[in-house]
């Protein structure tokens, strides 16, 4: 197989094996590859966990048990504001 890159990802696959992180051009090219199956494994994986949340939603409401917008952004806000000061 043959395979075309870009200028800016050749150079990026040069110094990754100047730099000694990678013995070959191959093994770069081998190691993003894996990154990019972990990624699309974990994307799925979020993916059936929405799915899952949003069925277990539909249920609630389904059954009436809703909570109020207002309730749900003031919530919500509380949230982000402990992450806030969390991160101060």
């Amino acid at each position: 197989m043959q395979i075309s890159l870009s200028s800016e990802l050749e150079q990026l696959v040069k110094e990754c094996v100047d730099g000694g992180m990678y013995p070959s051009a191959n093994e770069v090219i081998r190691a993003g590859l894996h990154l990019l199956k972990e990624q699309e494994e974990l994307r799925k994986i979020r993916l059936a966990e929405l799915q899952k949340d949003i069925a277990v939603g539909i249920e609630q409401a389904d059954r009436r048990e809703l909570i109020p917008g207002d309730e749900v952004f003031k919530r919500l806000y509380e949230k982000l504001e402990q992450k806030k000061s969390l991160a101060q």
